[in-house]
This record gives structure tokens, sequence and C-alpha cells, in this order.
């Protein structure tokens, strides 16, 4: 009790520093409604995939999946990505033309370079500037599609279609924003979506109230469930994939660099691996060759018999040059548990209404 006092200035600043915080998101916010900051469109479809908090909602799963089903309907689809965590600093870089890598991860970022790789023929472009970034898609590749990752903060560019990911078991983390709690704009700010996907779903107490406030405070906005599924375990530098579950009672060191490590942690327990060691690093780690060979020798000291990390990761270790054959990401994707024909009509009626 003792120690709770002692934080409670602290706790009091934090909370003084949100309000503040708070206080310019809404101000932003009412200057783009009123127009004294201008809204920019673009000549094409733009949906933005985004969440209200910090990472770990699965965007990047998401955006794989969007793009993949816009490509196979005949559209022309770009990803858009302001490219977290990666030094470029021009005005547009060019991920992926959709053919072939042009760019290495330390200048994109993890999650586009990841993007980049597990989709052919949809070019992933990175600039802070979405708009400029968009335009260059349309007049390179002709995009008529274009997916805008983590953008519901992104004001400044119209979007057809909002699409907000909220983790099912934990959507609004302490229910404060930054920097006392996990949100980027206030719970109230959610009005603006156009649709929510909870992710990672599984019924229970904490999601039936989550389920239960979208519908008592946005009755009109549709909510679908996902989940985020091991499809494949893939081990790059033997060129070799298997299924998930042929895993199953393998001794393993696992490690991960993500928003929520522990969710990592659990899909691995729910494949039945042995899971001998497990290292939680933090979001966006830049791994060192050190720490790789530090993770294989950990494999040999507790005779495991594969070191297994994210797709999301393996992006940043293949980098180092420290890899071996039995080294491997889990592949993860994103699904729509139930009404998937009904969410991706719900996309391209909203799309044939843009081109009337």
């Amino acid at each position: 009790m003792h120690g709770d006092r002692r934080n409670d200035p602290f706790r009091l600043f934090l909370a003084f520093l949100s309000h503040l915080y708070n206080g310019g998101v809404r101000t932003r916010f009412l200057a783009y409604r009123l127009g004294i900051l201008r809204r920019r469109r673009l000549p094409a479809f733009v949906v933005s995939i985004g969440n209200l908090g910090v990472g770990g909602t699965g965007k990047t799963p998401a955006v794989r999946t969007l793009a993949g089903w816009a490509l196979d309907q005949g559209y022309r689809p770009a990803v858009l990505s302001r490219g977290y965590g990666g030094n470029f600093r021009g005005k547009v870089l060019v991920v992926s033309d959709g053919t072939r890598i042009e760019s290495a991860p330390v200048a994109s970022g993890d999650e586009p370079y990841l993007l980049a790789q597990m989709l052919s023929h949809v070019p992933v472009i990175v600039s802070k500037a979405r708009y400029q970034g968009g335009l260059f898609a349309c007049e390179r590749f002709s995009s008529d599609f274009l997916i805008l990752d983590d953008g519901f903060q992104h004001l400044e560019l119209h979007r057809d279609l909002d699409i907000v990911l909220l983790d099912a078991s934990n959507p609004f983390g302490n229910g404060f924003s930054l920097p006392r709690g996990p949100l980027r704009e206030p719970v109230g700010q959610l009005g603006r979506a156009d649709v929510f996907v909870l992710t990672r779903f599984s019924r229970g107490k904490k999601t039936d109230e989550v389920l239960a406030h979208l519908s008592r405070k946005m009755p009109d906005t549709p909510v679908f469930l996902s989940d985020h599924v091991p499809t494949r375990v893939v081990f790059p530098v033997r060129g070799a994939k298997v299924d998930p579950q042929d895993l199953y009672g393998a001794p393993v060191v696992a490690f991960a660099g993500i928003a929520h490590p522990k969710y990592f942690h659990d899909t691995l327990e729910g494949l039945g691996v042995k899971l001998l060691a497990f290292k939680a690093y933090e979001d966006h780690h830049v791994y060192t060759p050190r720490e790789i060979r530090a993770l294989l020798q950990k494999k040999e000291d507790r005779d495991a018999r594969y070191v297994l990390t994210t797709g999301k990761d393996w992006v940043k270790v293949q980098q180092t040059g420290i890899v071996s054959h039995e080294m491997g990401y889990v592949d993860i994707q994103f699904r729509i548990l139930e009404g998937a024909d009904v969410f991706f009509h719900l996309v391209q009626d909203t799309f044939d209404k843009k081109q009337i």
C-alpha cells in the first residue's frame, strides 16, 4: 500500500500528460473536421487497417490477407506504409514493385519488408507522407486499391473505408492515452471507424464485455471476429515448409521481438512443442550476431531440435548473417472466424460505390 502512495504523484503526472495529449488529438481532429487542415484525396480506393493503441493487434497479417484478396478479385492493390523502424528519410521508397524486392529492412522497417516478401504481385511503398506514396503507386503501378497500413491516425489522407482492429482480450489497455497508457487517441474516437475487427478472439467474459461495449456505443458499426492462425513453419536456409502440427513434441528454443511476445509463446504451446527456453525482446528489436549466436548456443546446451521465431523477427535475423538449417519462423495468417463473405462483400461494395 505504501508503494502505491509513493507512486501516486508520478501516476498523476502521467495522467496530466495524457490529458494534454488527448487535448492535442481532439484539437487536431477538429481542425480537419472544420477544414482548417485539409484532407487530401487519392485517385483510387483507399482502405485503412489501423488500431487505437500502440502495436500488438496483428495489422500485418490483416494487411496481407486483404491485399491477397484484392489481387484475386482483379484489383490492382498496393500497400502504403510509414515504415516504422526503418531509416529511410526520403519521400518515397519502393520496398517491392510487385515482382522483386528493391529495398532492405534496415531502410524500410521490418513490417513493410515482411509484407514485400509475402505478397507476390503487390507493390509495397514506404512514405511518411502517405498521399505522396499513394500518388506514386497510382502513377507508376496503376494501383486502384490502396491499403493504408496502420492508418487510423493518419487524418491527412481521405479513406473510403476505415477498418479498426481491436485485441479481443485487451482492446483499450488501462484506458489511458500515451504516456500513461497505450492508447494513441481516446476511446471515443472509435466513432470514426467504419468496421471493427476483434483479433485473437476467443469467447470469454472479457470479449463479451468488448462486444457489448461496441454494440452499445456504436450499434451501426459492423463487428467481425478474427484470429491469427499458424499455417506453416518455414525453414528458409534449407528451403523447407512444414505443417505446424508436425512440430508436436519437438524440443524448441524460441524468441520474439514483437509488441506482445507472450502471444507467440502461447502459439507455440498451442502447437504442442516442447518449449525449452523462450527469450522476449522489445518490439522492433534489432538483432546482433552475438545475440543470434547465443540463441544457437542455447539450442545446443538444451539439446533442442529447432530455434523458432516470428516472420517479422526473421526479417532482421537473416540480416545478421548468422543462420542455420534448424532456424525457422512460424507463418501466421489472419482469418475471419465467421462471416468472411460478408466482410469481403462489404469491402467490395464500398469499392463499387467509390466508382459511381
